[in-house]
């Protein structure tokens, strides 16, 4: 007869699970048994729960499907949290399999106990706590149906005397649904839409990763509007590459063309986008918004159009409705002033830059060390990284630097915490990433506070033979929040961070890692970390006080600058 353990397994493998992540104990062991005995999954222990969540999310976001973590009783389950909140917030499906205490000992204040149904209940689609063989295998397939269709979170709670119980023979293994259903846009509403486009004298696109799988739609869109298409983040991946059409990205990633983008349109077109900084987005203007979810129009700027429904299907629509022959100078003018800006970047990715008269200049304000610029090790990573790279990143300044100096070209994938903005999630995510294809490059960009948040799980890397190229942007700094403090005119306070050697510390792991300090040896050592055939950390020393602009920085923001810098300076001399 089947147990319970076995029979929740069985099920996970027959759909095509092929790994669960955590750390094992107590209530779960009959489940880490029942892994043991199954050849098709493979047990990942990581030294840390959270990032077994964020490997688990990060292979849902690029399958699409079903991916699995575990947590044992209290502090085990407790831990997968953060990770979870970004599978939420990333809409991942993730079955997360949580351990309690035994069904007698529930709600007595039982050693570890945590009421987990509570616990679960803001990051969860589906939370339930299996009491009794009789609710399987419904609550089986629940679970699953409701990550799958939700895109989102589903917690199984199993009481430490549940999973090795036995079930009826006949018992049906558990099956989950897949297809999801892809809406159109009401015809109404799209008329309305094509006839307010029409009348609109400049229009800008903004798109997001709902319209991936709708390239070739969207590009269509752009040719017969004429419109520059500023692209969130998550949009580089499939629609950054071979785009006559977009401007980069807008918000603290952006440059003076997304800007212009803005201001200088009639109207605007959001697909499948909830990009949430209201302060780059445009007011006055005619807005269109296309989204599959229907909760997501209107809540971060006023819709006059709004289009529910799925991206390719609603732009499809739109498109026959649309006058040809629109004036292209807007559209140009804003490409102009890109492509100008992204040249002008390209200075600072040269290793001799601080050596030339206007990095002379520049180096005595920002680089008087005449450091390691970020934007050389960005640059270096998108010419040595794999035409199928899979890039993770840590939220802050590495973000930063991967927007603007890695292009999204070929098959590359991209994970980030882009809707949570946890830290240290690059690493965790590259983790899943490997494990999905070993043969695959997973790059991780990592800052240091990030990476040294979860160090303990490099030893992952090293125990299950992942791959990962780890890249870390070493510059002593909780960079993004020295850059929100100075913004405002604050010193930077608390930020300074007291860093180890992170390539000896990788090499006592069993990593092969190297440690870069001169720009001049940045790029070998970028081709060679890449050529290695295992896991790999490349530490690279780079200069803290390198400072990314907004797209179109204000006055109080320079002013901001000038005073956390003054006050720095006196803080110093004290």
């Amino acid at each position: 007869m089947p147990t319970v353990a076995e029979l929740l397994i069985e099920s996970l493998a027959e759909h095509g699970v092929r790994s669960v992540w955590g750390v094992v104990g107590d209530a779960l062991n009959p489940v880490t048994d029942a892994i043991r005995r199954e050849d098709r999954i493979e047990w990942i222990g990581v030294r840390h729960e959270e990032v077994g969540a964020f490997a688990a999310a990060a292979q849902a976001q690029l399958t699409g499907d079903l991916a699995v973590c575990m947590g044992t009783v209290g502090p085990g389950a407790i831990h997968l949290l953060n990770g979870l909140y970004d599978a939420k917030k990333s809409h991942a499906p993730v079955l997360a399999v949580c351990g309690q205490v035994p069904r007698e000992e529930m709600g007595s204040e039982f050693f570890q106990e945590v009421d987990n149904d509570a616990l679960f209940a803001d990051v969860a689609v589906f939370n339930r706590t299996v009491t009794h063989v009789d609710q399987l295998p419904a609550l089986i397939e629940a679970a699953g149906n409701a990550a799958l269709q939700h895109r989102g979170v589903a917690v199984l709670t199993l009481p430490g005397d549940v999973g090795g119980l036995d079930l009826p023979e006949d018992t049906p293994v558990p099956r989950f649904v897949r297809q999801s259903p892809r809406a159109v846009p009401d015809p109404d509403a799209v008329q309305a839409a094509a006839a307010a486009l029409d009348a609109a004298g400049t229009v800008t696109l903004l798109v997001g990763r709902g319209a991936v799988d709708a390239r070739e739609e969207v590009l269509r869109l752009a040719d017969r509007l004429a419109a520059p298409m500023v692209l969130s983040l998550k949009a580089k991946e499939g629609l950054e590459d071979d785009n006559p059409f977009e401007v980069g990205q807008s918000g603290l990633l952006g440059n003076p063309a997304t800007a212009t983008a803005f201001a200088e349109c009639d109207a605007l077109v959001l697909v499948g986008t909830d990009f949430p900084y209201r302060d780059f987005l445009p007011e006055g203007k005619t807005v269109v918004q296309l989204d599959v979810r229907g909760s997501h129009i209107g809540r971060r700027l006023a819709v006059d159009l709004p289009l529910v429904g799925d991206a390719g299907l609603g732009v499809q629509a739109l498109l026959p409705l649309l006058r040809e022959g629109r004036d292209r100078t807007h559209l140009d003018g804003v490409r102009e002033e890109y492509l100008a800006w992204q040249e002008s970047q390209q200075a600072l990715t040269d290793p001799a830059y601080d050596h030339t008269p206007k990095g002379l200049l520049r180096r005595k304000v920002d680089n008087p060390d005449a450091l390691i610029r970020p934007e050389l090790l960005a640059a270096a990573v998108d010419r040595h990284a794999a035409s199928d790279a899979v890039f993770t990143t840590d939220t802050g300044m590495a973000t930063v630097w991967f927007s603007r100096f890695v292009r999204m070209t070929g098959t590359r994938r991209l994970l980030g915490s882009y809707n949570l903005g946890s830290m240290a999630n690059a690493m965790p995510q590259a983790l899943g990433a490997s494990a999905l294809d070993r043969r695959r490059q997973a790059v991780a960009m990592c800052g240091d506070g990030g990476l040294t948040m979860l160090l303990g799980d490099l030893i992952t890397a090293v125990a299950h033979d992942l791959p990962v190229k780890l890249v870390v942007f070493d510059n002593g700094r909780l960079g993004m929040v020295k850059l929100e403090m100075e913004q405002v005119g604050l010193p930077e306070f608390g930020t300074v961070l007291r860093n180890p050697d992170l390539a000896a510390v990788a090499r006592a792991m069993g990593l092969h890692a190297v440690r870069v300090e001169r720009p001049g040896d940045v790029d070998e050592a970028v081709r060679e970390a890449f050529a290695h055939e295992g896991p790999v950390l490349l530490d690279v020393v780079t200069n803290p006080d390198e400072v990314a602009l907004p797209p179109s920085p204000t006055v109080s923001q320079a002013w901001g600058f000038a005073i956390a810098k003054t006050k720095e300076a006196l803080t110093s001399a004290e």
